[in-house]
C-alpha cells in the first residue's frame, strides 16, 4: 500500500462523515446504525459523533478478538491502532461538520431536507465505496459481520441486516418509551434503498484517480 492509497483512504473517509452529517441535518430520519447513533446522543446529550466513535470501537474491540490471523502481534496491532485512530477522527469530523460547519444551514421545506438527506446518502456511499476499495481503512461494523460470517453458517448480508435490525429496534424502543424525537423515518427507507447502491456503484470505479494527489508522484 503506497501513500496514495492512504492519502485517498484518508480523504474518503472524511468525506463519509461529511455525508452522513448531511443526512443528519436533514431531520428526516438516517440510515440504521445513524438512527441510534442520533437517538442516543438526544436522550444523553452527548455529541453524535462521539457517540458514533463509542459504538464503532466497541464494534472494533469486538474484531480484534474475532481476528485470528496468522499475522505476528505487531502487524495486527499496528492495523487495530491505524483503525482507532481513523475511528476517532471519524467522530470528531461527524461532530465538527453537524454542530459547527452545517450549523447555519437552515433547511427550510421539507423538499430541501429531502434533497440535503439524498445528497448526503450519495456522497457517504460513494465515498464508502471507495474506501473499501482501496483495502487500507476497515468501517468495523462490516469488518465484524465478516469474522463472523467466516466462524458461521450465516453469511455476512445476514449479519449485516441483524445489526440494522437491532439498531432500528434500540433506537424506535428509546423514542418511544422516552419520549424523544423519532430518527426512524422516511429517511431510513430511502436511505436502505440507496446507501448500498451508491457503495456498489462506487466500489466497482477507480474515483479516487480523480484525486489530484493522483497526478502526482507517491
Amino acid at each position: 500500500m503506497n501513500k496514495k492509497q492512504w492519502i485517498g483512504s484518508g480523504i474518503f473517509y472524511g468525506l463519509s462523515a461529511f455525508g452522513i452529517s448531511l443526512t443528519i441535518k436533514a431531520s428526516v430520519g438516517v440510515s440504521s446504525f445513524n438512527a441510534l447513533n442520533v437517538t442516543l446522543a438526544t436522550m444523553s446529550g452527548i455529541k453524535v459523533g462521539t457517540i458514533t466513535t463509542a459504538i464503532n470501537l466497541s464494534f472494533l474491540a469486538a474484531c480484534w478478538l474475532l481476528d485470528r490471523r496468522q499475522t505476528s502481534l505487531k502487524q495486527k496491532g499496528s492495523e487495530y491502532l491505524i483503525m482507532f485512530f481513523a475511528l476517532l477522527a471519524f467522530g470528531y469530523l461527524i461532530n465538527g461538520f453537524v454542530y459547527y460547519f452545517l450549523a447555519s444551514l437552515h433547511l427550510t421545506n421539507y423538499w430541501s431536507q429531502l434533497a440535503a438527506l439524498i445528497g448526503g446518502i450519495l456522497i457517504s456511499g460513494t465515498a464508502t465505496g471507495q474506501v473499501l476499495r482501496l483495502q487500507v481503512l476497515k468501517f468495523p461494523i462490516e469488518h465484524w459481520c465478516h469474522l463472523l460470517a467466516q466462524r458461521s453458517r450465516w453469511t455476512f448480508k445476514q449479519y449485516r441486516y441483524g445489526v440494522d435490525a437491532v439498531c432500528i429496534s434500540g433506537a424506535l424502543l428509546l423514542a418511544i418509551s422516552l419520549g424523544l424525537p423519532l430518527a426512524v423515518r422516511e429517511g431510513t427507507v430511502i436511505s436502505f434503498f440507496l446507501l448500498s447502491g451508491a457503495i456498489a456503484w462506487s466500489k466497482e470505479r477507480d474515483l479516487a484517480a480523480a484525486l489530484p494527489i493522483w497526478q502526482r508522484n507517491s
